[in-house]
């Protein structure tokens, strides 16, 4: 509470407290039914007798802003209607802020939650129920048990979480690292940022799939990188376009499930895009965001395990598995590049949550994680099936449904309705209680020639339950038939 009363002040001490306070509710930083502080609490805070508060508080009861009851503390009974003369009014007028190039660079894209959806297949999220809490619960009160002291880490991570993922991804991915080369941060996000400060100039060339991740292409851009979008197909990005970019700072790639078409980088393009980059000099980004979700196929090899890794950077997360709440991932780094990315980590934020990296280090450990791992890819793949079901008995033959072998999303064409009618078809869904996304935002440009003329959206499928899958979808053909409709008599008319 800022109600440092000032001794200098004519007014008396318990004046000052008591406007203060009052200021406070009228602002709204006490809102109706909170709990102010105690007296006894207060008068220790702001160096004052007991007696001084009291008389604040007193005179706020009064006046009907707080009510009290034997035992407990204070409570605001509703906003006061007399402006304060201290608190100055909110500005009207819009100033336009001062930003750094990297400021006017940036561009808003975040996917907003609606909590009042039937049903909300955001491509992020992951189910509630999903989540291994007792476990989790377990081991976190273990890890807060053990500390012995409170003080920050290592910046590139905890020890013992570097080394229990040095053995998981030799386990799973066949990557072999040293566990100085992990980078722990927060979440894949923040692996991206820092790979673009790190290796990315104003002008520097940026190689990005089209579409792409739209975070990642604008992080690129937010650091001045020129990006040249090459478009993906059934065998992911097209490589032999690639041919007259002859210098390049930094590539990203999605290879073992394109994000979001969901295709594979077949084995010949990945040869010829490893020789591509060495020749251009270029950093590989190998984002491998879910290759824990290999439903029908097998598992396809990281490109960090084909050929030279000393200019690729690997980059997993947690957020696809566990939870996006944790916000945890790890980059494996070119021994080359480890000081730079601890040096950057360091600046950023000195460093990620020790607690839940101790915690995710001994539930990797003990093995409870990738027994989790086999029971959430059953449950996701139940879903993803039940997705198929739902959309080919309520929209059959009006969809095309793209990248359904793996991961945790899949990509639905509308046939009947046109890009053009994306905006409309998305605004239409969420009035009707069902978030679906665009794909549009995907691309490098909105009338991108390699994409299709159909509408598309990003459907994803793990965070949602069986229950809200079959009503979503139930809605969306509804929407669908609306959109349709309506676009056709605004024709004929």
């Amino acid at each position: 509470m800022n109600a440092t009363p000032n001794c200098t002040d004519g007014r008396s001490l318990a004046l000052q407290i008591y406007e203060a306070i009052k200021a406070q509710i009228e602002e709204g930083v006490y809102a109706p039914g909170n709990s102010l502080p105690s007296t006894r609490y207060l008068a220790a805070e702001l160096g004052v007798s007991r007696s001084t508060v009291l008389a604040a508080y007193d005179r706020l009861i009064a006046e009907g802003c707080l009510k009290t009851h034997q035992g407990s503390r204070a409570r605001v009974v509703g906003s006061v209607t007399v402006p304060s003369p201290a608190c100055p009014a909110t500005p009207t007028t819009n100033v336009e802020p001062r930003l750094s190039r990297y400021g006017r660079h940036l561009t808003g894209s975040a996917l907003s939650a609606n909590p009042f959806l039937v049903a909300d297949f955001r491509h992020s999220d992951m189910a509630w129920c999903d989540f291994p809490t007792l476990y989790w619960k377990r081991v976190v009160n273990a890890v807060l048990l053990a500390r012995k002291h409170l003080r920050y880490g290592d910046p590139a991570g905890c020890s013992t979480l570097r080394q229990a993922l040095q053995g998981y991804l030799w386990r799973a991915r066949g990557i072999r690292c040293k566990s100085d080369q992990i980078i722990i941060v927060n979440g894949s996000q923040q692996g991206l940022d820092l790979c673009a400060r790190l290796l990315l100039d104003q002008g520097s060339k940026a190689v990005v799939e089209d579409p792409c991740y739209a975070l990642a292409r604008q992080t690129f851009l937010a650091v001045g990188a020129e990006l040249c979008a090459i478009p993906v197909d059934h065998e992911g990005l097209q490589t032999s376009l690639l041919a007259d970019i002859h210098k390049a700072q930094l590539a990203y790639v999605t290879p073992s499930h394109q994000f979001p078409l969901g295709s594979i980088m077949s084995a010949t393009r990945r040869k010829e895009f490893l020789s591509w980059s060495e020749r251009a000099g270029a950093y590989v980004i190998e984002d491998d965001y879910d290759f824990e979700y290999r439903l029908d196929t097998r598992p396809i090899q990281a490109l960090r395990t084909l050929g030279s890794v000393d200019n690729i950077i690997y980059l997993g997360t947690f957020s696809k598995t566990l939870s996006p709440l944790l916000r945890l991932g790890y980059l494996v780094a070119p021994p080359s590049l480890v000081r730079a990315f601890t040096d950057a980590k360091r600046l950023a934020d000195r460093g990620s949550p020790c607690l839940e990296q101790e915690a995710l280090a001994q539930f990797i450990l003990s093995g409870a994680y990738e027994r989790h791992i086999v029971h959430i890819r059953r449950r996701v793949a139940q879903r993803r099936q039940l997705v198929l079901e739902h959309l080919s008995a309520a929209l059959g033959n009006k969809i095309d449904i793209e990248g359904s072998a793996a991961g945790s999303h899949v990509v639905v064409w509308f046939k009947q309705i046109p890009a053009s009618w994306e905006g409309e078809l998305v605004a239409e869904a969420l009035s009707a209680g069902v978030g679906i996304y665009p794909i549009s935002p995907f691309y490098a440009s909105p009338n991108n020639a390699s994409r299709q003329d159909s509408a598309g959206i990003v459907l994803g499928y793990a965070g949602v339950t069986e229950r809200e899958i079959a009503q979503g979808i139930s809605r969306l053909a509804e929407v669908v038939e609306t959109v349709v409709t309506r676009n056709t008599e605004r024709r004929v008319a």
